[in-house]
């Protein structure tokens, strides 16, 4: 008399298991919603689904050709965002990487040329202030021309100076 092994009652059972998963699997409704967007479930769609845009019923699926039509046609008149895009190959896929890449380098140069800008700008600002600080201070200031000839700012000449200075004073603020 034959024993039944308690192995072959696992895998039977096992099996039974795993084809009971693959058969609720089967039961999948697929619709389009008023997006176009691809909708799973187990469940029907709602009723305000129309039937064209049922893709798939559990135990029945429409032909490739009618769910691509369905994904492109709503009520008859094309919708551009609801037709189905191509995946991108890889050439298409590396262009728009190195597209990213050169916008990114891009900006990051734009970023640092206007951050050493402001920094001359703000080194620019502190020089004037400092000027205009020994411009107000009423001491003598010496100047050396070309020839190396040192001399002293007369009143006209600080004058001038310190309009030139707040002039520049008032682009930095």
């Amino acid at each position: 008399m034959n024993a039944i092994r308690p192995k072959h009652v696992f895998s039977t059972a096992a099996a039974l298991v795993l084809l009971s998963l693959a058969t609720s699997a089967l039961a999948q409704f697929v619709w389009l919603d008023e997006k176009g967007v691809k909708q799973y479930s187990d469940m029907p769609p709602p009723a305000s689904v129309p039937s064209k845009r049922i893709l798939k019923t559990p135990g029945q699926s429409l032909p490739r050709g009618v769910a691509e039509a369905s994904d492109s046609t709503t009520d008859g008149a094309p919708d551009a965002k609801a037709a189905p895009a191509a995946p991108p190959t890889i050439a298409e896929q590396d262009a728009a990487y190195q597209k990213r890449k050169a916008e990114q380098a891009e900006k990051s140069k734009k970023a640092a040329q206007e951050a050493k800008q402001a920094s001359d700008k703000a080194e620019n600002c502190a020089r004037a202030r400092a000027n205009q600080r020994t411009l107000d201070s009423g001491t003598r200031i010496a100047q050396t021309d070309a020839s190396g000839q040192r001399s002293y700012m007369n009143d006209d000449q600080r004058a001038k100076q310190n309009a030139d200075n707040r002039q520049v004073l008032n682009d930095c603020q």
